[in-house]
């Protein structure tokens, strides 16, 4: 059996779509599925269970004590919004039950990947290099609690490797960078830009990018490492392969690209010209605002992963004619 927590969601509906395609049957999801469309992401999945989060250990003792067959946790579910403000919210949902799924994993001999962020370096000042010391980890000073809760989990795994604490036989930390691809409609404003630009683009209305407060950029050349969903659920699959390797890693391509170079691409993908405006960033995330991240991979193709990753170009427009410009948007 496999547990995909945040199932419903993003990246973890498409982690059970690939692990449906790889023959897995025994699927968990653990999420919320509320009062929106968020069930249409796993509408077409066949699923074992649907366990609420507040049920997820009584559900995994029962199942450990009747079968033992737990064999991994993909814990995706997490509070995602940067614009979150309740800070004690955030920590319940992405630290509190982390380190609980952590302790059962470790405790159970389950294999356990989870979803870091990279939101946890800040405005980039440190750099985008995913070192795990405790040394590293304590440079990194994230801009807002999303990214706090993801950071100090991966603190507290690092400190827990240091003082040689019980561990999952495998386990993997991965900090996300944009990820765009089908099934994120549900996120509403947290939605990527590729699927925010394509209702503007098939409308032939023009898409308004944010305005450069930055002298050392011009408008919509605000540089972020964008990662087509099939990429990261690649690597996911790969270390599903590779018990033995361990540890925290990036998950960008590793090639920062401009706002306007993605916008530009959905209107392409549809045979339009790019018709984009601009906009002010707004003043209460002003002085937050990231004008670049770009991951460094060293770490993930030293451990191992040699495949290239999906130009933004191909990735986008794949996106775009096979998801987004079709009568059925999901996966």
């Amino acid at each position: 059996m496999i547990v995909v927590t945040g199932g419903a969601g993003f990246i973890g509906s498409n982690i059970l779509a690939a692990l449906e395609e790889r023959g897995q049957r025994d699927l968990v999801v653990c999420d919320r599925l509320r009062s929106n469309d968020k069930w249409r992401n796993i509408a077409k999945r066949e699923l074992s269970d649907i366990v609420a989060p507040e049920q997820l250990f009584d559900f995994l003792d029962a199942r450990q004590i009747q079968r033992g067959d737990v064999e991994a946790i993909f814990h995706m579910g997490a509070i995602s919004a940067t614009t979150e403000t309740n800070a004690d919210h955030i920590l319940t949902n992405n630290f509190a039950l982390t380190l609980a799924l952590w302790k059962w994993c470790a405790k159970h001999n389950v294999r356990f990947i989870y979803a870091s962020s990279a939101a946890t370096y800040g405005d980039g000042s440190a750099g985008f290099d995913d070192d795990s010391s405790i040394e590293a980890l304590s440079r990194l000073q994230p801009l807002n609690a999303y990214g706090w809760s993801k950071h100090l989990f991966d603190r507290r795994v690092a400190r827990k490797i240091a003082d040689g604490r019980p561990t999952p036989p495998q386990w993997v930390g991965l900090k996300f960078f944009n990820v765009y691809g089908p099934n994120e409609y549900h996120k509403g404003g947290q939605q990527s830009v590729v699927s925010q630009v394509y209702d503007h683009a098939a409308a032939n209305s023009p898409f308004h990018l944010f305005r450069s407060h930055n002298p050392n950029y011009r408008d919509g050349e605000q540089l972020r490492d964008f990662i087509w969903i099939e990429d990261c659920i690649d690597v996911m699959m790969w270390l599903l392969d590779n018990p033995d390797v361990s540890g925290l890693f990036n998950l960008g391509t590793g090639q920062a690209r401009s706002f306007y170079d993605l916008t530009a691409t959905v209107y392409r993908s549809l045979g339009k010209e790019p018709h984009i405006k601009f906009k002010d960033t707004p003043q209460q995330i002003r002085n937050k605002y990231q004008y670049f991240t770009q991951a460094t991979m060293d770490r993930l193709r030293a451990a191992g992963y040699k495949k290239p990753f999906t130009p933004l170009e191909k990735g986008v427009t794949s996106y775009v004619l096979e998801f987004l410009n079709t009568h059925d948007r999901f996966r």
